[in-house]
């Protein structure tokens, strides 16, 4: 029988005990190997929502109560916080920054990881590419994952977070065209025949390797195409592998799963001890898998919390409040409360479970939605009786080949 949810009033924290018992319930992971290995945290504190949807002070206290629970894992990025927009550039890693100095020795007790932007045709991003120091004269128009610019938005990361170095260095996204995001299916017709060698990339992250400004890398929104590209590299120049993958990932959307890129990520393929492991930020599916947002009669969106992301910004990230996520989301609000959990718990746990995991990120907005959200990380795993009906909530939006498998015998031929 699963035990009772943790307390998850606003008002009062949860009694000391809870927080001892989340701390001795924290699952710890390595990143890499040697010297400059990472202990990591099975829950990651996002962090983008800081500066934007979060005050300073607000991130601080998200912070404190992380790190008391056992979470020992931070990711942020320099183009945080989202939307982005030219006015809270880097204000993310500064809002981290100020919380260190308060501090020092809280640097000691976290592992930091941040993202440099990528390449990113239009207008939308052109902001971040100008808010950072080059050497020399002339300063690139584009944002791409070029030597120089690698370099530069690694060193404002570093002065904007106040350290000495960054524990795990990230590529945001890739610099080639690819269907990420809000894109489902990858167009030929969309390739950009120019895009930044994964040699020169890679020859980057190997320089801030070696100057002790980096201590692991690793790739985010990728496949398994620009998984092997980036070792393959890696093995031809001698650079250390990336052990990380940090992409969309949840029980509403297993792309990772399905497209050869855990296969791709295994400690067979990749060579790398234990595997590129997966950083799941979405698990959460935006917040949609909350059960916060329902579908009114009229078929419009509606929130249980008004300053939702989805409510604040209603073109960002639409694919998380999909009208089959809405539905899906009924279907599992219905088996977690069977299972005596709340939803977000059940999808959380969910995706604790899967074997390729390193580490899953967690956002909130409020300290009420974090300790509901660290409450997951206490129970145990699902067992495969409650694994299958989760598959069956999921069912209408699989791929109909793998779904229900047996559920039709076939009759012997008259």
């Amino acid at each position: 029988e699963p035990p009772p949810p943790c307390p998850r009033e606003a008002e009062t924290p949860p009694p000391q005990a809870i927080r001892r018992a989340l701390r001795s319930a924290m699952k710890y992971y390595d990143l890499g190997e040697g010297p400059n290995a990472l202990r990591v945290s099975e829950c990651c504190l996002g962090t983008m929502t800081w500066g934007e949807q979060n005050t300073e002070e607000e991130a601080h206290a998200q912070l404190d109560a992380a790190l008391e629970a056992g979470v020992t894992f931070v990711d942020a990025a320099e183009l945080y916080p989202v939307p982005p927009r030219p006015e809270t550039y880097g204000r993310t890693e500064e809002i981290i920054g100020s919380w260190l100095r308060k501090d020092p020795s809280r640097r000691g007790k976290i592992v930091l990881a941040s993202k440099v932007a990528s390449r990113s045709p239009g207008p939308r991003l052109a902001h971040i590419v100008g808010r950072r120091e080059y050497p020399g004269d002339q300063a690139p128009t584009e944002l791409a994952l070029t030597r120089e610019q690698i370099l530069a938005a690694c060193e404002g990361s570093l002065k904007r977070l106040g350290t000495t170095h960054i524990d795990l260095y990230q590529m945001h996204w890739p610099d080639r065209y690819s269907n990420v995001f809000d894109r489902r299916a990858y167009e030929r017709k969309e390739e950009r025949a120019a895009f930044t060698p994964f040699e020169e990339s890679v020859k980057a992250v190997g320089e801030l390797l070696a100057a002790g400004k980096v201590k692991q890398w690793g790739v985010s929104n990728e496949n398994a195409f620009g998984v092997t590209k980036y070792i393959a590299a890696c093995e031809r120049l001698g650079v250390q592998k990336p052990v990380t993958i940090q992409n969309d990932f949840s029980v509403v959307h297993r792309k990772f799963s399905e497209d050869g890129s855990a296969e791709a990520c295994s400690p067979l393929h990749s060579g790398v001890p234990g595997g590129v492991r997966l950083l799941a930020y979405g698990a959460l599916a935006g917040g949609a898998l909350s059960g916060k947002y329902e579908r009114r009669t009229d078929g419009t969106l509606a929130s249980s919390n008004p300053k939702s992301r989805h409510v604040l910004f209603p073109q960002f990230q639409p694919r998380y409040y999909s009208g089959a996520v809405i539905d899906t989301v009924g279907r599992l609000k219905g088996l977690a409360k069977e299972l005596g959990m709340s939803p977000a718990e059940l999808a959380l746990v969910w995706a604790r479970g899967q074997e390729y995991m390193g580490s899953i990120i967690i956002g909130a907005t409020d300290l009420a939605q974090l300790r509901q959200n660290l409450a997951a990380f206490e129970r145990p795993l699902l067992t495969a009786e409650e694994l299958a009906r989760v598959d069956e909530a999921c069912d209408p939006g699989f791929t109909p080949y793998f779904s229900r498998v047996g559920e039709l015998k076939t009759a012997p031929a008259e």
